[in-house]
């Protein structure tokens, strides 16, 4: 335990260091002063770290010799408690992730609640985030959003369902191997004209951001997509300007009518509505009653 003169316990600091989310030159100089005279660092690769280091050109913990240990998703539980005992004997102590805010779909939350509870203080140097970059990038209205982080690996379906009527506009993050299947997902329960944007490798060399409604993106991914993905979706409208249960029903009757198949009357209205189509399959089949 640290004490100040009078006698008194002194703890620590916790420190979350928003790191560049891919362009090297967007580390501000106080970034820079804190991991050169940080003497714990709580890094989620090690590797990477000392490899940005090595790319802006200083060493880390040049001027104190700091202990630099990992700090990722499978030892956050066992590492904090760790760090929480350097915290509360007066070290303060730097976490830092592969880029962007630690605490933002990475290891930090957890640490930086417990402190709260201890009374121990907490800061940030705020860095550059993939959630804000994308989001004013996207076209798409910026004035109230939420960020959803990554979509789940199971139930999927029911966890955009529950997310059809959002109306504030939705910030994911996806892995490229997922993000096809993901924007297909979100056709069928958002609605396939729904607009939206696909940001990939934000700040670095082949940045790109694809624009457009979400079946058309999902098409488009469906070739392969590389990099580091955001996906940026606008929110519903709200109920009273959309189209009513009974008339999404009218719809495709009147449409089945003029001799249209039914399968076909459904995705129709579905599209020229931007209602998903398992909505309107739904209704028309009795599955839901109409609201």
């Amino acid at each position: 335990m640290v004490e100040d003169v009078d006698g008194t316990r002194r703890v620590g600091r916790l420190v979350l260091a928003g790191l560049p989310i891919g362009n090297q030159e967007d580390a501000p100089p106080r970034l820079l002063r804190a991991l050169e005279n940080a003497r714990v660092i709580a890094a989620e690769d090690t590797r990477r770290l000392k490899q940005f280091a090595s790319r802006v050109g200083f060493r880390l913990g040049g001027a104190t010799g700091a202990r630099i240990v990992s700090y990722y998703d499978q030892n956050e539980t066992r590492r904090s408690e760790e760090l929480l005992d350097d915290l509360r004997n007066g070290e303060e102590v730097l976490v830092v992730t592969d880029a962007g805010m630690p605490g933002v779909s990475d290891p930090g939350y957890r640490l930086a609640a417990a402190c709260a509870d201890e009374g121990i203080p907490v800061t940030a140097i705020p860095g550059p985030s993939a959630v804000t970059t994308a989001l004013v990038v996207s076209g798409l209205p910026t004035d109230r959003f939420c960020f959803e982080g990554f979509p789940p690996r199971k139930g999927l379906k029911g966890y955009l369902t529950e997310l059809a009527d959002e109306r504030r506009t939705m910030v994911f993050f996806e892995s490229p191997h997922r993000v096809a299947a993901t924007l297909e997902a979100m056709a069928g329960a958002f609605g396939a004209d729904r607009r939206a944007a696909v940001c990939r490798e934000l700040t670095k060399t082949y940045e790109e951001v694809r624009r457009g409604g979400l079946g058309e993106l999902a098409s488009w991914a469906a070739e392969g997509v590389r990099g580091e993905i955001s996906v940026v979706v606008e929110g519903a409208r709200p109920r009273a300007e959309r189209t009513s249960d009974t008339d999404l029903v009218e719809a495709v009757a009147a449409l089945e009518e003029e001799g249209v198949r039914r399968k076909e009357a459904i995705t129709r209205v579905a599209k020229e509505t931007g209602v998903p189509k398992r909505r309107v399959y739904d209704l028309v089949h009795g599955v839901v009653e109409a609201e």
